[in-house]
C-alpha cells in the first residue's frame, strides 16, 4: 500500500508526520528518519482499529487502482 505523507518541521524542531488519507493519523520524531518510522507504525495502528470497528467479508474485497 502506497500512501502519501507530509513531514513538516515544528517550531520546537521535531519532525511531525501527517497521513491526509487517514484522518487523525500524525506522529513525530526528533529526526526525519524517526518521523517515518513512527509514521509507519501510526498507519498500521490506523488501519488495525479501523479494520476492527468494521469487520469486511474478504469475498466482497475488491482492489483499485487509479
Amino acid at each position: 500500500m502506497k500512501l502519501h505523507v507530509i513531514v513538516e518541521k515544528d517550531e520546537a524542531g521535531y519532525y511531525v508526520a501527517e497521513v491526509p488519507a487517514l484522518p487523525g493519523c500524525l506522529s513525530q520524531g526528533k529526526t526525519y528518519e524517526e518521523a517515518l518510522a513512527n509514521i509507519k507504525e501510526a498507519i498500521e495502528g490506523w488501519l488495525e482499529v479501523m479494520e476492527s470497528k468494521q469487520p469486511f467479508d474478504p469475498s466482497r474485497l475488491i482492489e483499485v487502482a487509479v
